[in-house]
């Protein structure tokens, strides 16, 4: 393929501004399917969990072909848990398209993003996304947009950025932002005229820096990324080289280029392509592919550290194996390290003296989605409590804080401060428009922890949070995780409705009548700061007399159903997150220790 033929370009977003509807459209209209043929929306969005939460979750290669152009595109995560994926992918392109919402203009995650692609100077399209949206405002968002590149330091002629107008959900761009029809074909000519063709010299020696990583359960770790010199074939001989190490000879076993969201094997490909390659299963992200006559490596790609652990440890609890089909420790080392093949912002590491994995990663949802991964997976495990990762430097303690933007309606917004308020959030700015405002805080990720769920509650749904990490930072204080006891079962039984009506003046319930649960399980949430044995099968009392009020309907407050984030943001300490594939039960930690508090208790 001819290099000048070729573009490669990345969408770079906040989350849910459109970037995989939009990928969708510029697939259809480029002509790559039949006219009567079924395609699935969200082409990109291959994980079930992507397509249940409208997120992209891992970094995604594609390609269309507009005339006779093969345009490369690369479709980014938008939430900060993830963006250490978009940081490594924009080193295979050669230009970016940065999408912003009509109405929201440009977020945190915008602002990450687009800071390290203007480290890299690569010229940025403006998509303004979702124009048919009742209050889009597109002036204002293109003055926010063009703020954003010069506080960024934006070079003059990246300054002068273009910009096009879009509706992907209805299929169409345009110059002028109060058209409502067209295609995509302004956006089509747009990138071609404005991204340049990748560099490099075709008859050099072969160079590919490895910028992402995916895996196969056929052929393992795949190695993707751009080819800056040379060219690429199955029978080439090659090394890996990265500076300050020696290079190692590698082999290929296969070479696939995109083909719309689906790989195609080839022979050989040349510079400019992005292409992934099979066969290596040592190599890592930042490596270099090269000729072993003049191994000479690329500059390596940084990856940011992790800011959250949390310990994964078999399952030993009295419901342990009756669930998940891998149960053991052995089974958890080799899910978890095949994890690390292909998502390197995750850190496993074997726990000393225990059996367990410590997992670190880049927040409390990027670990919660590969727990909910493995459940559905058949996998039986627990979980501990979410821990930062502290560092020290000149003898202080330092600990991860994030930059956390929220838009809330104003009469929230006097809880929500006092909620950061304790959380350690430090306001930076606030602005209010429209009986709406925005607060922006500098908060440890400690403070985090379980915020969404609070959040959402104090905001009736209606709030939208988000944080992008910031840096280190001395200790900020302590934080109480939970101001409130749980209601612990004193055995292995069958919950009764009876039983349950008895406990609901206690506190909350987090399960319902029919339920089996065991000793040390936690079933609901005390009214006080105290945790309290109670026994959730206690039935009523049958005798053969007759009593007023005795046949009065028992009426049962809906329980509390938490999902997996926050289960896990709820526990304490000495407490676990019990995971299989059918239920998540929280416990305590130490279950044999119950019988001796409740005698203790009985005694006194």
């Amino acid at each position: 393929m001819e290099q000048d033929q070729i573009r490669n370009i990345a969408i770079i977003a906040h989350v849910d501004h459109g970037k995989t509807t939009l990928v969708d459209q510029l697939f259809r209209q480029s002509g790559m399917f039949r006219d009567n043929q079924v395609v699935e929306e969200r082409l990109m969005d291959s994980m079930d969990l992507e397509r249940e939460r409208g997120i992209t979750i891992a970094s995604k290669n594609g390609s269309f072909v507009y005339r006779n152009f093969h345009v490369n595109i690369v479709d980014t995560p938008g939430h900060a848990d993830f963006g250490g994926q978009v940081e490594r992918v924009l080193k295979m392109v050669d230009g970016a398209l940065l999408l912003v919402d009509a109405v929201e203009g440009p977020m945190p995650q915008t602002y990450f993003v687009l800071k390290k692609a203007l480290a890299l100077h690569l010229p940025i399209i403006v998509v303004i996304n979702k124009i048919d949206k009742p209050a889009a405002r597109c002036d204002w968002v293109v003055n926010e947009v063009f703020d954003l590149f010069v506080k960024l330091d934006a070079p003059d002629h990246i300054l002068d950025f273009p910009i096009i107008y879009a509706s992907a959900r209805d299929g169409y761009t345009t110059h002028d932002h109060g058209e409502r029809e067209g295609t995509m074909i302004p956006l089509f000519e747009m990138i071609i005229d404005s991204i340049p063709p990748p560099a490099g010299n075709p008859a050099g020696p072969l160079q590919m820096l490895v910028s992402s990583l995916s895996y196969s359960q056929f052929l393992g770790r795949l190695a993707i990324g751009k080819i800056t010199s040379g060219k690429l074939r199955m029978d080439q001989e090659l090394v890996v080289s990265k500076a300050g190490l020696t290079p190692f000879p590698a082999g290929i076993k296969k070479i696939y280029k995109f083909r719309g969201a689906e790989m195609v094997e080839t022979d050989e490909a040349f510079v400019g392509e992005i292409v992934a390659v099979a066969g290596m299963d040592n190599i890592t992200i930042g490596e270099t592919l090269t000729d072993p006559l003049n191994p000479v490596p690329l500059d390596g790609i940084e990856v940011d550290p992790p800011t959250v652990s949390m310990n994964f440890v078999p399952n030993d609890s009295p419901f342990y194996g009756k669930e998940g089909r891998f149960v053991t420790s052995r089974h958890l080392r080799e899910r978890l390290f095949r994890e690390t093949l292909s998502d390197v912002a995750l850190i496993v590491e074997e726990l000393g003296g225990v059996q367990g994995y410590k997992v670190s990663g880049r927040g409390e949802l990027h670990l919660s989605i590969l727990i909910e991964k493995m459940r559905r997976e058949g996998y039986e495990f627990q979980v501990t409590r979410p821990q930062v990762i502290w560092k020290e430097s000149q003898g202080k303690r330092l600990e991860p804080f994030e930059e956390l933007t929220v838009d809330v309606d104003e009469k929230y917004m006097g809880k929500v401060i006092e909620n950061l308020g304790s959380r350690k959030g430090i306001l930076l700015e606030m602005h209010q428009d429209n009986g709406m405002a925005r607060l922006k805080y500098k908060i440890p990720t400690r403070g985090l922890l379980g915020f969404r769920s609070e959040f959402l509650t104090e905001t009736r749904g209606m709030g939208i949070m988000n944080y992008v990490f910031l840096s280190f930072d001395e200790y900020a204080g302590e934080i109480k995780n939970r101001g409130k006891g749980v209601l612990i079962a004193m055995e292995e039984c069958t919950t009764v409705a009876y039983a349950l009506f008895n406990l609901q003046e206690r506190g909350r319930l987090f399960l319902g009548p029919g339920e089996k649960v065991y000793t040390g399980q936690i079933i609901g949430e005390h009214s006080r700061e105290a945790d309290i044995i109670v026994n959730p099968a206690k039935g009523k009392k049958l005798t053969n007399m007759r009593a007023a009020g005795s046949d009065d309907a028992v009426i049962l407050t809906p329980y509390v159903h938490m999902s997996l984030e926050e289960c896990i943001a709820y526990i304490n300490d000495d407490e676990l997150v019990e995971v299989t594939p059918q239920s998540i039960r929280l416990r305590k930690q130490i279950l044999n220790g119950l019988e001796r508090k409740r005698a203790k208790n009985a005694a006194a």
